[in-house]
């Protein structure tokens, strides 16, 4: 008997097995049916979609196994599809049936007044009005959370799945369940190991507690919610790294002008030491740098393998050591990104989008950052509406792309797409294909753009190659197929520190109706607050002032606080 950790086989469970590892508890794999009959407690984590899960515990065997374990009153803790599992069915998948022990269906976000997925840190508030849980959840911590469905809070509508309720959140106008408790059931919708220490303390108190306490946690009062005018998500900060073998070999942090990465002849005596000139720029170690500014409190962080994996991913070992070390390291999620594609290994191996996604979830990884596939997909999408006389904006994807494959499995919430645009200027009376899109320079704008006019088009292999697709058809684009989030990069903006594109980030946010970050040119914590004050949108992302120390994360965090921003500090 002991304690067991059920790993379905979809999306980033080794961070939860990194967590307990951290606390030091000791834990055995579900490997077979007869493991939940040996399980004293268990523990249900993990992402994805709803009828992947209920069609992969099926067909392990798992489902009824997993049935019978709740239904026995021994300790289960779900987190995410684990706790959705345990609800009637979802409309994600309808044709699934859950668990069906909390009778009430999971629902999608209303994409009425936010954006969707709701990814992000986001409060709770406990439905007995206590500050603290017996479990460790508090009022004043911030929980992360990534996911496109929910279960809605509703005491009236289904009075005995209010019952399960212990705590809830709200996002936009829309209250939904946080946290069950009810006998020998907690489960979480936000993920305790990407929550940082906040989360841990969860996971802490949970083990902590003797398992008889942990199979009969008393009711919770029922409380009707309403809304507030404003919900506890946060702006969040993310720190990215761009990861590169030098050339001894060794995965370096590097930044350059896209992937000019080697120091220049020094410029003067003493600028860049001789031996260094032609080198490629280090500017730490990897995993090294993701603990430090997991430590200084970036609510993400990413790894860019910017060239070391193009054409053999899952050969790359050594990237997905880099993947293995740092998620043992940091509790904040993880995003990768690289190489995520269809590739041939040099033996003539096939490799799917889908597989090296899955590597990289298994190493470690919470998302997947896909970039130039991205914009090769949507082409071709609207080149075959094109072909069929069709109406190229109004395209929709086979369901055989990079994106779309990767979010059928794991959720649309793994898929991240990272777009690289550049202005291309034209005359501001321009009546081409692109009018709608048009961004005109100010008068009391820089100098340069005074009296011009310029749409974003689209580009690959880092900005050296330009592809005839505009910023909102790509993005248009992606929405359709799947992805769950953008990095918005500005090549014009790129190592300027001359602060965000605002004018790119908001004709971009007017087009689709998932989360943004915003990146490239940021140079101080004002160009911060000036990019959520200007477009709204849900996190911004920096790189080389964070690794050369000229902008700290926690004044970042300060500054948005000071703006009435919610940060988690």
């Amino acid at each position: 008997m002991g304690l067991y950790f059920l790993d379905y086989g979809a999306g980033n469970v080794q961070s939860l097995a990194n967590s307990l590892k951290k606390l030091g508890y000791n834990f055995q794999w579900v490997t077979s049916a007869d493991d939940f009959h040996k399980a004293s407690s268990l523990i249900f984590p993990g992402v994805g979609a709803f009828g992947q899960a209920i069609d992969a515990l099926e067909s392990k065997g798992f489902l009824q196994p997993l049935r019978d374990y709740i239904a026995s009153g021994k300790p289960y803790f779900g987190i995410c599809i684990g706790m959705q599992v345990l609800y009637q069915s979802s409309a994600e998948n309808p044709s699934k049936r859950g668990l069906g022990v909390i009778p009430c269906p999971i629902g999608e976000f209303s994409s009425a007044d936010k954006t969707v997925p709701h990814i992000g840190w986001n409060t709770v508030d406990l439905l007995d009005s206590a500050e603290k849980s017996d479990e460790g959840l508090t009022r004043s911590s911030h929980y992360y959370y990534v996911h496109s469905y929910r279960a809605a809070y509703d005491p009236v509508t289904y009075p005995e799945a209010a019952e399960w309720a212990h705590g809830v959140t709200q996002y936009g106008q829309e209250i939904f369940v946080a946290s069950v408790r009810k006998a020998n059931v907690f489960a979480t919708q936000f993920h305790p190991e990407k929550s940082g220490e906040a989360g841990l303390k969860i996971v802490s108190a949970w083990l902590s507690e003797p398992e008889v306490a942990r199979a009969a946690a008393p009711p919770t009062p029922r409380i009707l919610r309403s809304p507030r005018p404003k919900d506890g998500l946060t702006k969040r900060i993310v720190a990215c790294m761009d990861v590169r073998s030098n050339d001894r070999g060794d995965l370096v942090v590097t930044k350059g002008d896209q992937y000019d990465v080697r120091e220049k002849a020094p410029a003067a005596p003493g600028a860049v030491q001789a031996s260094a000139a032609g080198e490629v720029r280090n500017l730490g170690k990897p995993v090294a740098l993701a603990a430090r500014y997991y430590a200084a409190g970036a609510d993400e962080l990413c790894l860019m393998n910017i060239t070391s994996f193009r054409h053999s991913p899952l050969r790359d070992q050594p990237m997905l050591a880099v993947v293995r070390a740092a998620a043992e390291e940091i509790f904040v999620p993880l995003t990768i990104g690289g190489g995520i594609k269809d590739t041939v290994d040099p033996d003539g191996t096939k490799r799917s989008a889908l597989e090296v996604a899955g590597a990289y979830f298994r190493a470690g990884a919470d998302k997947v950052s896909i970039a130039s596939d991205a914009v090769h997909t949507v082409e071709r999408m609207r080149q075959k509406a094109r072909d069929a006389g069709e109406d190229e904006d109004k395209a929709f994807g086979d369901g055989t792309s990079s994106i779309e494959t990767i979010a059928r499995a794991y959720g649309r919430q793994a898929v991240v797409v990272s777009i690289d645009p550049r202005r291309v200027y034209v005359d501001p009376g321009y009546d081409g294909p692109y009018k709608s899109e048009l961004i005109f320079g100010k008068p009391n704008g820089e100098e340069h753009e005074r009296g011009k006019a310029w749409w974003y088009q689209c580009t690959v292999s880092g900005g050296r190659e330009v592809r005839p697709l505009s910023v909102v058809q790509l993005a248009r684009g992606v929405e359709k197929l799947g992805a769950g989030e953008l990095v918005l990069n500005s090549i014009d903006r790129d190592g300027t520190g001359k602060g965000f594109d605002t004018d790119l980030v908001q004709l971009v946010r007017k087009n689709v109706r998932i989360p943004i970050i915003a990146s490239s040119g940021a140079g101080s914590a004002a160009h911060f607050v000036e990019v959520f004050e200007r477009t709204g949108v849900e996190a911004a992302l920096a790189a080389g002032i964070f690794h050369r120390g000229e902008v700290q994360i926690p004044d970042v965090k300060k500054a948005l606080s000071d703006a009435s921003f919610n940060a988690r500090i």
